[in-house]
């Protein structure tokens, strides 16, 4: 299990590379959910998401040998704009790998960047590309079966900690592989003892909710939209956070995770991708379960999909 120590030594770590993002108070989603919402922007941070964070522990924490030889990642798009962009800005040459789901603009930025991206027909194929990448030499950086990516990802929690105010109850976070969400829920118990965390995931990525269904980590068919979220399965740490940390795992439909984008620049002013979007619907869930007099914390992960992404989402869904 991570602890509060590892969290504060990544921390220290990546300061000067990423972003402190702001912990904001949020009179437009208080509005909309009928009760105090304070939002942590990580749609702000360097590389448009959290997974700087992690990616930069990573990167960072490499011996000179494992630097020299290159890395690799996997991702549904906003783990390899990560590693693309601070692997270029500590001079570290990477590859990664996206299935053809992924975002264009993904593909893009980490070209951009001067990655070499390879292309799978799946998430599945992707991961065994980058296990088959490992072998040839090249050093990985997963987005979620790592301890140091985790402590990275947990600076989430220990800023939310520090800089929002008294009094919040129950923070949403969503999860794809898991990582922010146990970074995030080791830092809270540590920092803000009896804070309740909900995770929250969309149909057809469901890979944690699966696992603790199933008693472990299981391969999952994916089938959302929502790429960013769309591990095919959850590492035995991440489960192992949620299992211990998390009060309960939540699903909602692709249709209410692009209707909670919308939600979130209509209300909040704040453009994110539909994997933070999802966390609307979901506080509304939260809410009946723990009644009104809760304060909301919502970590707003990223926000790397295109205006045009969202109005085509939204139209399939028929959302306004």
């Amino acid at each position: 299990m991570i602890g509060i120590s590892d969290i504060e030594a990544a921390a220290g770590l990546i300061a000067g590379h990423v972003v402190r993002t702001p912990t904001v108070e949020s009179p437009g989603l208080s509005a909309l959910l009928g009760v105090p919402v304070t939002a942590k922007l990580e749609v702000l941070q360097r590389t448009g998401s959290f997974k700087a964070r992690g990616a930069t522990a990573k990167l960072l924490s490499l011996s000179e040998a494992d630097r020299a030889a290159g890395v690799v990642a996997v991702s549904g798009g906003n783990h390899a704009i990560s590693v693309a962009v601070m692997a270029e800005a500590l001079g570290v040459k990477a590859t990664v790998v996206m299935a053809k789901s992924a975002p264009a603009r993904a593909v893009e930025i980490a070209e951009a960047a001067g990655a070499t991206v390879r292309l799978t027909d799946t998430m599945d194929d992707a991961f065994a590309l980058m296990s088959r990448l490992q072998a040839d030499g090249l050093t990985m950086v997963h987005p979620f079966d790592d301890p140091v990516v985790v402590a990275g990802q947990g600076t989430v929690g220990l800023e939310l900690a520090e800089d929002a105010s008294d009094g919040i109850t129950d923070v949403l976070v969503s999860i794809g592989g898991g990582a922010l969400i146990s970074g995030v829920a080791a830092a809270l118990h540590a920092r803000r003892p009896g804070v309740r965390i909900w995770g929250v995931e969309t149909v057809g990525a469901q890979a944690m909710s699966e696992a603790l269904a199933a008693g472990g980590p299981k391969p999952v068919r994916l089938s959302s939209i929502v790429s960013t979220l769309s591990a095919p399965t959850v590492s035995r740490i991440t489960y192992d956070h949620v299992t211990d940390l998390v009060s309960d795992v939540l699903v909602v439909s692709d249709a209410e995770a692009v209707q909670g984008t919308l939600d979130l620049a209509n209300h909040a002013k704040v453009w994110a991708e539909p994997a933070a979007g999802c966390l609307v619907p979901a506080a509304r869930r939260v809410l009946e379960r723990v009644g009104g007099d809760a304060r909301l914390g919502l970590v707003l992960c990223g926000g790397n999909a295109t205006t045009s992404d969202v109005m085509s989402w939204a139209e399939r869904f028929n959302l306004r």
